[in-house]
């Protein structure tokens, strides 16, 4: 059997004020710094000997990284980032507050923008001032490459030819990985791993800076997953993003 570890970002400054993130490089909060610190102090106590990592090329995932392996006493660890592993690009709703945009267009329409499987929001002109194709992150990228808006669909098929090609191969060697990276991009692995349903992984929630673990068989199917720490947080936390844009009545 094999174990990897997943670990969403910690709190992002966006997070935080209910903001459609996407491939914007927002840095964290202090109280994302100190999920990021558990995070690693927790992998530690818990036995793992982490000794490959990956994330996204966005500084909320690459210092959540940074501060886990810190205190994980493994800063040594080889850490390759690439952008596969960016969040979903959320195109013309990235800035804009959840509540916000619901009031504005509509909770249905807002919530089909962002939980249904193969639906993507309003693209991003690439003349927008947000627009991150200047970005040297991305010069290799040509425009036809370069995502504007995309569903969950669009990050699946992205993320999983990575996983297939870069870092399957590492957990098959016998490496123990842990992913850093952001709520969609690793949704995109949880439903590749455990085989979920279209309409399934749509209600998957992943909470900030919780590990969680996958155990794989030779084949690199999930047979368990399970997050570390205290059950009840897990459960407020992951209530707390599935509340994310509702408004209240």
């Amino acid at each position: 059997m094999k174990k990897i570890v997943l670990l969403r970002h910690g709190q992002s400054l966006w997070n935080e004020q209910n903001r459609f993130t996407g491939w914007v490089d927002i840095g964290l909060t202090e109280r994302g710094k100190q999920e990021a610190i558990a995070a690693g102090k927790l992998l530690a106590s818990s036995g793992f000997e982490i000794d490959l990592a990956f994330t996204s090329v966005l500084q909320r995932a690459i210092k959540t990284l940074w501060l886990g392996l810190e205190n994980m006493n493994r800063m040594w660890v080889p850490v390759i980032s690439d952008w596969h592993l960016n969040e979903r690009h959320y195109g013309d709703l990235q800035g804009h507050n959840k509540i916000e945009t619901s009031a504005r267009y509509g909770e249905a329409q807002v919530y089909q923008w962002r939980r249904s499987y193969d639906i993507a929001p309003p693209p991003l002109a690439l003349d927008d001032p947000r627009c991150e194709i200047a970005d040297p992150r991305y010069r290799h990228l040509t425009v036809d490459e370069f995502p504007r808006g995309e569903s969950l669909k669009d990050t699946v098929d992205r993320v999983i030819p990575y996983w297939t090609n870069v870092i399957a191969p590492a957990v098959r060697d016998g490496r123990q990985v842990l992913i850093v990276a952001h709520g969609n991009s690793l949704r995109a692995l949880v439903k590749y791993l455990g085989n979920i349903a279209d309409d399934a992984i749509v209600g998957v929630n992943i909470p900030t800076g919780m590990p969680m673990v996958y155990e794989l068989d030779e084949d690199l199917r999930a047979l368990n997953s399970y997050y570390l720490g205290d059950p009840d947080e897990i459960a407020r936390m992951t209530e707390a993003v599935a509340n994310q844009g509702r408004i209240e009545s």
